[in-house]
């Protein structure tokens, strides 16, 4: 029996999560929208993010259970809405997970040189090789994970603190948009998902020492340490480097900032960081999510196909299916587009979540209902921006939401 994870892991993996990927896929992204106020957008979803952990652990808590808003609805005799749900935060995390594919194959790219091609090729590969890795089942990292999570913390501050060293605020907004504090509160809505891997905690309460303890300072405190981390990053980076050229290069943008600092050396050790940070991330929520999906079908909210295990005792056509959607979007999509509908997605879930601790009395009532009137207010803001600078986008959700929503009883009744 494996040892259960003490404050120093938990935190660790919640760290991990959030960092994996996040930061080297959004900041491009939150910067053409919010220019020199990034760092904000970064604050406000932080916000958002703090009471989103602390719904989940008050709720884990008060259930003596994890499993996250899929579980939580069910014990509040929501069925019908947990299911719903369920298709909605799955889908979040294909998305994310395509983001991180996406990210792995651009710095990659960037670091070979092999045309424009092999970033596309890569992700797919790099998702396939984590679909094999869960396939054959692998053990904890333990110390490795704690190890890469210090890693990319010290690779990201230490090359944001260089920049900060140079100070040259005016670069801040070289080349983009200014639209004021208040807009740029408003672009957190579109880089949440760089927030979302600290759930992927509450799946682990079972293996969590004294997780009523353990489970709300891991990730409370680890979501203040990312908001901080982000931030320096949002500042520095573009003091580096401009903002113009973070934009022009969003996908690669803090490899083309370890350029500046130290030429091939400053991009090798970001690459290496991304690589490791977007692998172990793909690898992890591939892991939960496989485990979501299979509990989900088991319970007779997803095709019953999906709840089979190999005979290693892994769900191994979950992991199949959602390996090859997260691997084909990565294949095919933008990263704007990506980052923005999974954030969307997570929102919506943690609105939700945020909705049952105050009915339940979870926590301060007060925190709880900020937080959902936080997060509903930015789903509206992002859909506002989506529908009005994406409209092919906003209409295909549309669309793929009335076919999910036309295809599930039609794909139930066929369960056994």
């Amino acid at each position: 029996m494996s040892e259960k994870l003490g404050f120093q892991g938990a935190w660790s993996m919640a760290v991990g999560g959030m960092v994996g990927g996040g930061i080297f896929a959004t900041l491009g992204v939150v910067i053409s929208i919010a220019g020199p106020w990034a760092w904000l957008s970064f604050v406000a979803a932080g916000c958002v993010a703090l009471g989103a952990g602390y719904s989940y652990s008050k709720l884990a808590s008060r259930f003596g259970e994890g499993g996250g808003a899929f579980t939580f609805l069910r014990r509040v005799n929501e069925e019908g809405l947990a299911g719903g749900l369920s298709w909605v935060l799955i889908a979040g995390y294909v998305l994310t997970n395509a983001v991180y594919a996406f990210t792995f194959g651009a710095y990659l790219g960037y670091v070979t040189g092999l045309g424009p091609w092999f970033p596309r090729v890569a992700a797919f590969a790099i998702v396939a090789v984590f679909v094999l890795v869960n396939l054959i089942g692998t053990a904890e990292a333990g110390g490795v994970e704690v190890f890469l999570v210090w890693f990319k913390l010290v690779a990201l501050v230490g090359l944001a603190a260089i920049g900060i060293a140079h100070w040259r605020p005016d670069l801040m907004s070289q080349g983009v948009p200014n639209p004021g504090p208040w807009l740029g509160l408003l672009a957190g809505a579109s880089v949440f998902m760089a927030y979302e891997g600290f759930q992927l905690l509450t799946y682990d309460y079972d293996d969590i020492r004294d997780p009523d303890r353990t489970l709300p300072r891991a990730i409370m405190s680890a979501i203040v340490v990312v908001i901080g981390v982000y931030v320096v990053v949002a500042v520095g980076t573009p003091m580096l480097i401009g903002a113009d050229v973070v934009v022009a290069n969003q996908e690669v943008a803090l490899a083309v900032a370890g350029r500046e600092v130290a030429g091939i050396l400053g991009v090798l050790i970001v690459t290496v960081a991304a690589a490791f940070s977007t692998g172990s991330a793909i690898n992890s929520t591939l892991f939960a999510t496989a485990r979501l999906t299979e509990k989900v079908a088991g319970a007779g909210e997803l095709p019953s196909w999906l709840d089979h295990r190999n005979g290693r005792n892994l769900p191994d056509h979950a992991i199949i299916a959602l390996g090859a959607s997260g691997a084909l979007l990565a294949a095919i999509g933008s990263l704007d587009a990506l980052v923005e509908a999974a954030s969307l997605a997570f929102l919506m879930t943690f609105a939700v979540v945020a909705a049952i601790a105050y009915l339940q009395r979870a926590g301060h009532r007060a925190v709880t209902a900020a937080t959902c009137i936080g997060a509903l207010g930015a789903t509206v803001a992002l859909v506002i921006r989506l529908a009005t600078t994406n409209l092919v986008a906003i209409v295909g959700l549309a669309v793929i939401v009335i076919v999910a929503l036309w295809l599930r009883p039609k794909l139930l009744s066929h369960t056994d």
